[in-house]
């Protein structure tokens, strides 16, 4: 491939950001992006892009969605991360919309769909739980058939904005009998259902989005099963292939780059300015070209996908690695960047500033922190680290 300016990309560039200049309100402008945004601006956001006909961006246009290919879509989410739109529900978006597109019926997707592109449906997803996180099909939450109702019963753990979720899906074993991955069963479960208990897990970043989750005689209607029973494993093996020129997630490097730079212009070591130190510009120096070198790398998954290239599963995992690696150097060179004042826990991002003395920094500082603690985590989810070097070694070898 070639890594020539597409002109009309560019012009789709200019379309997005004249949208985003014209509908995107003042107060919504400036948002962070590393977790998703609190619940009443990813719903209004949500109804902004849906009356402009982007309500579903990663979609097919045949569901709904905008038709976008993946080059496009990849500007439209540097562009948003850009100018710092509230976030969408990615689970939905990027995980169980693809799969509901594929496999549910002509009822399910009526009873959510809309639901999703208005705004009025946040999901989160219940996979992992205690002892079976890399090992997905060892699950032991279960369902039992009780007529036109499964009962569920087990615990998830990680469940991401539970306590802010409308619905959740669902993993539960419905067969003990058979092999572990033909045992599995995919089920949509609306988080109001007698039985649920969700309880806060604060993670390192001081946040509260990870929860544990727990199902007690939980009943879930058989309807609400997407697929064949003993499908759930394939059915999430599609799910977790899809979008592979995202994993790296460029748009929120280039914009911890951008801070980083900021901070440097900003700093003064001594006399100089931290940006001037040789030191710290060789730092900054290797960051950028690794960071083009993944940016690069993303164009060829993209177009690789977009021709539905099988090379685009183990790059696309090789993506992951490089990236999430570098989201975790980046973070650290940032609150290094802070002098003394990488210590301090600044509020999170989405908190008021304290009242009292501001160190002139601050708003630029403000989440710098949290980011950090938070891409700890980030060579786990999604994949672990180790998980995808597995899936290069075997993919490549096929190839």
């Amino acid at each position: 491939m070639h890594f020539h300016t597409d002109p009309g990309l560019e012009v789709f560039r200019q379309e997005v950001r004249q949208f985003l200049a014209q509908h995107l309100p003042p107060e919504l402008r400036g948002r962070p992006r590393s977790t998703r945004s609190p619940v009443p601006e990813v719903t209004r956001w949500q109804r902004i892009l849906n009356g402009r006909g982007w309500g579903a961006p990663y979609w097919a246009k045949e569901h709904g969605g905008t038709g976008w290919s993946v080059q496009q879509i990849l500007v439209f989410d540097e562009e948003c991360a850009a100018v710092g739109t509230p976030s969408l529900d990615g689970f939905v978006h990027k995980l169980l919309g693809p799969v509901l597109n594929e496999f549910a019926t002509p009822q399910q997707k009526s009873q959510h769909m809309a639901a999703v592109l208005n705004g009025e449906r946040l999901w989160c997803q219940g996979f992992s739980e205690p002892g079976s996180g890399s090992d997905l099909a060892s699950l032991r939450t279960r369902a039992e058939r009780d007529g036109d109702h499964y009962v569920v019963n087990g615990q998830k753990i990680w469940t991401s904005y539970a306590h802010e979720s409308d619905w959740i899906f669902l993993l539960v074993r419905t067969d003990g009998s058979v092999k572990k991955q033909a045992g599995i069963s995919f089920l949509l479960v609306d988080m109001k259902t007698p039985g649920i208990t969700v309880r806060p897990i604060r993670s390192i970043d001081d946040c509260h989005h990870l929860n544990e989750t727990f199902f007690d005689n939980v009943r879930v209607p058989v309807d609400n099963r997407i697929g064949e029973e003993g499908a759930g494993w394939s059915i999430t093996k599609f799910l977790l292939n899809n979008e592979h020129a995202t994993t790296a997630e460029l748009p929120a490097l280039k914009g911890y780059l951008r801070r980083l730079r900021e901070l440097a212009a900003a700093q003064r070591v001594g006399r100089e300015w931290l940006g001037e130190r040789p030191e710290f510009a060789l730092r900054v120096a290797r960051i950028e070209a690794e960071l083009q070198a993944i940016g690069m790398m993303t164009q060829r998954v993209a177009a690789l996908e977009q021709v539905h290239d099988p090379a685009a599963l183990p790059l696309g995992s090789m993506l992951k690695v490089r990236g999430t690696e570098l989201q975790q150097r980046i973070t650290e060179c940032l609150v290094e960047a802070l002098g003394d004042y990488g210590a301090v826990a600044y509020a999170h991002p989405h908190d008021p500033l304290p009242d009292g003395p501001q160190w002139p920094q601050q708003d630029v500082a403000r989440g710098i922190a949290n980011d950090m603690f938070f891409r700890r985590a980030s060579t786990i989810y999604g994949g672990s680290s180790e998980v995808q070097r597995g899936i290069v070694s075997k993919l490549l070898f096929q190839l």
